[in-house]
């Protein structure tokens, strides 16, 4: 049996019934440890912890552990189920994207600790077709496409930084790229499912809130999980 890997957040995690009566276990490798749960043909990270009183915060997340975890597991295929902010009045709040590309402007640990070895990160092709082909059949209004941009987080942009972006990218988040170029360099396939909680600070005249992009992940999540089950179906 394939098993499909599945890196979310932690409110998305929370209001998915998909993952009730996970097993869980702890795998610890040479980058770490972190507690994956198990479910049929899915094995889910919850990238910020499953405690909330010891919540990693985003540029503190050990991508290098967690995908290791998923490949020693027998992984090979890893599903980011990413939160963002949207750069563009066009995509509003409750739009899920698939995203073909990423900026990342901020240096990534490598997996070769000590070695010049280069590689091209990318999101495979492949994977994003099926995702598709899982929103189609979910009869879900999703992006096809997309820039995202990764910046170092915790702190949210300033309406200057989010007008930049703008220019080059259509959302906003702090993880997809990392765990895209760390599974890249594990030779894992990786795809992204965005899905886009809140208008970037400035795009509307609403100040941006913690408690807006919480209900705008909450919105999605049982669009998620209908895709994830499509999806791993179809694997």
């Amino acid at each position: 049996m394939q098993i499909t890997g599945v890196l979310t957040g932690s409110v998305m995690m929370e209001a998915m019934n998909i993952i009730h009566g996970c097993d869980r276990q702890l795998v610890k490798n040479k980058f770490g440890q972190t507690n994956v749960l198990t479910s049929g043909n899915m094995a889910f990270i919850v990238r910020h912890g499953l405690d909330p009183a010891a919540y990693i915060l985003p540029h503190l997340i050990n991508h290098r552990a967690n995908l290791l975890a998923l490949k020693e597991l027998g992984v090979t295929e890893v599903i980011g189920i990413n939160s963002t902010g949207s750069l563009k009045k066009t995509l509003p709040p409750g739009t899920i994207m698939i995203p073909d590309d990423f900026i990342s402007l901020a240096p990534v640990p490598g997996i070769h600790e000590g070695k010049a070895i280069h590689i091209t990160p990318s999101l495979s092709e492949p994977m994003r077709r099926k995702l598709l082909a899982a929103a189609r059949a979910c009869d879900l209004d999703v992006v096809d496409g997309g820039i995202y941009w990764q910046v170092t987080g915790p702190r949210l942009e300033t309406r200057a930084e989010i007008k930049m972006m703008g220019n080059f990218a259509d959302v906003v988040g702090m993880t997809m790229a990392s765990e895209a170029i760390s599974a890249r360099e594990m030779g894992l396939h990786y795809a992204s499912v965005c899905s886009i909680d809140n208008y970037g600070n400035g795009l509307t005249q609403q100040p941006l809130s913690q408690e807006e992009i919480i209900a705008g992940t909450r919105n999605n999540a049982r669009r998620m999980a209908c895709l994830l089950e499509r999806y791993t179906s179809r694997t």
